[in-house]
């Protein structure tokens, strides 16, 4: 978990020195089997899974121990199902932690579920219930099915995730242009109960990688003033002079903490990247699956009260 440090505007440039000190992304952990695994705290961790990496670092706003930047990490009772989910939540107070409880709980109960957009529109439906006082949050929900080397994704009004293309060697959007709707589709989660939720499947190859991110960084300024936006980010990606995983989350704060001195990540910021690799479930995971859907979920989520909640509880 990165330290928190007195001036805000050495925050990237501290962080990439500890990354390259310790060697970050050699230090995986192992995400078990029937495992859920999340929070809305500072962290910074790299899990190893069957086909797949992921390293997740968010940095809640000011410095607090916890923000609205609410993420998960799932893996079935085989291992070859591997799901992520990413959500900026808005609201304060009982508001962030009521959702957040929901969310680990829908994780939970679809742990084993391949299809995911029922999972999302449950999710839409029980943040409606629960952002009554007018919050809402936007989220991308992936699953990554190891046998086919595929990565199904949902987004409900969050911005787009980023895909490197090992074959290629370049960064391209992931904004795919889906099928008409006569439904109300992929709006943000709360704010229309009835919204339906679709899902596109991208295959990936030994190499490729997915960028998830909170608007924090597309919110960042440029030099000549205007927000970085998508566009700035995919340009700022190519222009890494190494693509690898190894530090990219790391080497890509500086280089927008550079942009500009009034990029000092004072919102809640969140980057999830994933990676295929070669790595394949086990023929004991498969074997034991059965037995481990008779068992429960391992939960190893974590949550820390916002400042906003802790505001309010004094104020009450």
């Amino acid at each position: 978990m990165p330290q928190s440090i007195s001036k805000p505007q050495t925050f990237a440039k501290t962080y990439l020195m500890s990354k390259t000190t310790t060697g970050n992304n050699t230090d995986e952990e192992r995400l078990q089997c029937m495992e859920v695994w999340g929070g809305n705290r500072a962290t910074d961790r790299c899990f190893r899974l069957p086909g797949m990496s992921i390293c997740l670092y968010s940095h809640p706003y000011g410095h607090d121990s916890s923000g609205g930047d609410v993420y998960y990490l799932s893996s079935c009772a085989a291992g070859r199902l591997t799901r992520l989910l990413l959500a900026d939540v808005s609201g304060h107070g009982a508001t962030v932690s009521g959702i957040a409880t929901g969310l680990r709980d829908l994780m939970r109960k679809n742990i084993n579920r391949i299809r995911q957009t029922r999972f999302v529109q449950n999710m839409n439906q029980q943040f409606s219930k629960l952002a009554e006082g007018g919050g809402f949050a936007t989220a991308v929900v992936g699953s990554y099915f190891a046998p086919t080397r595929s990565l199904s994704l949902c987004n409900a009004g969050h911005p787009p995730p980023m895909i490197f293309r090992q074959q290629t060697q370049s960064w391209q959007t992931i904004d795919h242009t889906l099928t008409p709707s006569k439904q109300i589709t992929d709006t943000p989660l709360g704010v229309l109960e009835a919204a339906e939720y679709r899902e596109f499947t991208l295959p990936l190859q030994t190499g490729d990688m997915v960028l998830c991110y909170s608007d924090a960084i597309i919110e960042s300024e440029t030099p000549a003033g205007p927000m970085l936006g998508t566009t700035g980010l995919l340009k700022l990606l190519a222009d890494l002079d190494d693509p690898r995983p190894a530090n990219l989350i790391a080497r890509l704060l500086e280089r927008i903490q550079s942009l500009s001195p009034a990029n000092n990540f004072q919102d809640d910021t969140t980057m999830m990247l994933c990676w295929a690799t070669d790595q394949r479930a086990s023929t004991k995971n498969n074997l034991l699956a059965p037995f481990r859907m008779l068992g429960t979920v391992s939960d190893n989520t974590g949550w820390y009260a916002t400042r906003q909640e802790r505001s309010d509880a004094v104020a009450e």
